[in-house]
């Protein structure tokens, strides 16, 4: 079946860094379009980013945009996200899942915590 294990969360302060990973196994990842989407405290799951399978098309949520990187490695079937100029409102359990934006399946995995705070 589908697994998908994410890592990289913590704490960090304002302004600070962390960079996400996942990874994929139970399918053929470099068929599928992935996604990174997150839970804020008391919210629902929010899209964040988006690649293609080989990499070429990357969408952001504008939220993010010009402060995250995502990308992938097929032949390691990891995901990655960097994350820069973190900011409170980015405090969420971020998962990684199959999909795009508006077809994003609903993330098998148990996340990984960020809190960003002073």
């Amino acid at each position: 079946q589908v697994q998908l294990v994410e890592s990289g969360g913590g704490s960090v302060q304002p302004g600070g860094s962390l960079r996400l990973s996942c990874a994929a196994s139970g399918f053929t990842f470099s068929n599928f379009w992935m996604s990174w989407v997150r839970q804020a405290p008391g919210k629902g799951l929010e899209w964040v980013s988006g690649i293609s399978t080989r990499g070429g098309i990357i969408y952001y949520a504008d939220s993010v945009k010009g402060r995250f990187t995502i990308s992938r490695d097929n032949a390691k079937n990891t995901l990655s996200l960097q994350m820069n100029s973190l900011k409170s409102e980015d405090t969420a359990v971020c998962f990684c899942t199959k999909g795009g934006k508006s077809d994003y399946d609903i993330p098998p995995g148990q996340g990984t915590q960020v809190t960003v705070s002073s």
